[in-house]
């Protein structure tokens, strides 16, 4: 089975603009996400315009703060604290990664919590290894949803996470323990990766490497989930996976690109509307 994360996340924007609708007519306002784009990154630039593209799709407000390369960590703070204060404001999003010079951790630090759509704010990570209700990282989000619409039910699965990213690692492998699943951390340093990856029911990859995993690191009915993006020998977008090597031998993959990254900015847009919600109990 291919895991079409294009389609999963049509459907679930489909709903949202129906949600959006209904809130048009309910409240004052629609919800509304910022995104702060430091610099011309063109990867960033991209991710931006789908960004926004996402947002107006579902009907939702939204802006880009666009700020100089050598924008000051102090001025792209006053900024976020800015519209911490804007009650129009459900969402902020600083988009990475940033300028060197900036401090990405004391920025992050910088946006209030409850307008965290990333997940990325000390108190919502803290929250969430708590198994507490909070903005969750939008990538595993994405990733449980997918779980989910393929009926995939964690308990007691053996699940595989090779990767140990602040972003997608760590907060995955949290989620698959609330859904009861028996997770192992792996990465760089791990030994006999390829045995401890066969033994998944679940295998997720995030290293960051092109066609790392082939058939010899995947059981037969594994369900494997890339998060990679990376460029092949033929400057290709792909996963950490070989896919086509893989395909054949396993339960369930997605695919890179169209698999993992279009349920992103969907979780982005749920977290954003989830976020309006809470905001105006």
């Amino acid at each position: 089975m291919i895991i079409d994360g294009k389609f999963i996340g049509q459907e679930i924007k489909a709903d949202l603009k129906n949600e959006i609708s209904h809130i048009r007519e309910t409240y004052t306002r629609v919800p509304k996400l910022v995104v702060i784009l430091v610099g011309d990154n063109q990867a960033s630039m991209t991710y931006v315009k789908n960004k926004e593209k996402g947002c107006q799709y579902v009907g939702m407000d939204s802006a880009i703060v666009r700020m100089d390369e050598t924008t000051s960590e102090s001025v792209l703070i006053e900024k976020i604290v800015e519209l911490n204060n804007q009650e129009d404001v459900d969402g902020i999003l600083v988009q990475l990664p940033l300028p060197k010079h900036i401090n990405e951790d004391l920025v992050l630090e910088a946006i209030v919590p409850s307008k965290d759509v990333d997940g990325f704010h000390p108190d919502n990570v803290a929250k969430l290894f708590l198994g507490m209700d909070s903005l969750v990282p939008c990538t595993p989000k994405g990733m449980m949803v997918m779980l989910d619409t393929i009926g995939c039910d964690l308990t007691g699965k053996h699940v595989v996470v090779v990767g140990r990213s602040n972003i997608v690692g760590k907060p995955v492998a949290m989620l698959c323990l609330q859904k009861n699943a028996t997770v192992t951390m792996a990465h760089s340093k791990t030994k006999n990766l390829k045995e401890v990856c066969k033994s998944a029911d679940v295998l997720i990859l995030a290293v960051g490497r092109a066609k790392m995993f082939n058939h010899e690191y995947v059981g037969q009915n594994a369900i494997v989930l890339d998060v990679g993006i990376n460029r092949d020998e033929n400057n290709k977008l792909c996963g950490d996976v070989d896919f086509d090597d893989v395909v054949d031998c396993c339960q369930a993959i997605t695919p890179v690109p169209g698999g993992v990254g279009p349920m992103t900015i969907t979780m982005l847009l749920k977290n954003t509307v989830e976020a309006f919600y809470s905001r105006n109990k």
